[in-house]
């Protein structure tokens, strides 16, 4: 898999930095008085100061609403699972807590939502099979 780019705007660089490198224990990269660049899960994140994308919570998703934009990762059950953990004993806000959506069904995921301290959603998934990620 080739590695995906995101640059987006947040609005403190060292809030950033304890989130994605301290909480999501992504390794940082190059930086600049105003970027920083993350290793996310195996894809590059570039973080610039400014004003991030206006969010809504627009996006519906079986039963529920869900914030867009957002972006995020997909992680086998076992890592999935661990991240949540960690979050949760973090006392991480979530918008949509841990939980499993469509069970027993094709597309069956562990799905969280939370925002980083500039309010970028951000949603991980889990698969049993990572071939189950694009099933119809």
């Amino acid at each position: 898999m080739r590695p995906f780019h995101f640059a987006f705007h947040v609005d403190d660089l060292d809030a950033a930095r304890a989130f994605y490198g301290d909480l999501l224990q992504c390794t940082e990269g190059r930086s600049a008085e105003t970027w920083v660049d993350f290793d996310f899960f195996g894809h590059q994140l570039s973080l610039h100061l400014g004003t991030p994308f206006p969010v809504e919570t627009t996006g519906k998703v079986g039963d529920h609403l869900v914030p867009m934009p957002h972006f995020g990762v997909v992680l086998d059950m076992q890592e999935w699972r661990s991240l949540a953990d960690r979050l949760r004993d973090a006392h991480v806000d979530f918008v949509l807590k841990p939980h499993i959506r469509f069970e027993g069904q094709h597309g069956e995921q562990g799905t969280m939502f939370f925002s980083d301290p500039a309010g970028n959603p951000i949603e991980i998934k889990g698969f049993h099979q990572m071939s189950g990620v694009f099933e119809a």
